[in-house]
């Protein structure tokens, strides 16, 4: 029994040490296309994206264009915090907060998939904000 319990401990342990390897390796591409918006680096940006947004948009032009009229929070972001990362029917999506240029609060969920290259966001979403009580 003892010899069970031990196999199932490092099973556990090894598994979170991938997820958390993982967890960073997400929140750096995350935080790495973040500021590359803020330096209108949009090559750059567009690097972070999955082939999949690449077929979608075709350029880094219509991509960047995209992203400063649809997530405005993302195109001019003052302030991120990476919240909580989640499996989802087998797909991992991260929450994180971002602080707009005027001092909004937004949640975004990005949607990330593991390619030759490494992680990449492909595709983002707009969550409701949460009410905030007085």
């Amino acid at each position: 029994m003892k010899r069970i319990l031990a196999i199932v401990l490092g099973f556990w342990i090894a598994a979170t040490a991938v997820w958390a390897q993982d967890a960073g390796a997400i929140e750096g591409v995350i935080g790495n296309q973040l500021e590359a918006f803020n330096d209108r680096d949009i090559e750059e940006a567009w690097q972070y994206a999955s082939p999949n947004i690449k077929r979608l948009f075709g350029n880094p032009g219509n991509f960047g264009m995209m992203v400063q009229q649809g997530y405005p929070m993302v195109w001019d972001n003052a302030d991120v915090r990476f919240l909580e990362l989640r499996d989802v029917a087998g797909n991992l999506w991260q929450k994180v907060m971002v602080r707009d240029a005027q001092g909004g609060l937004h949640i975004l969920d990005y949607q990330m998939i593991e390619t030759a290259e490494g992680w990449q966001i492909n595709g983002v979403q707009l969550l409701p904000s949460p009410d905030v009580g007085a």
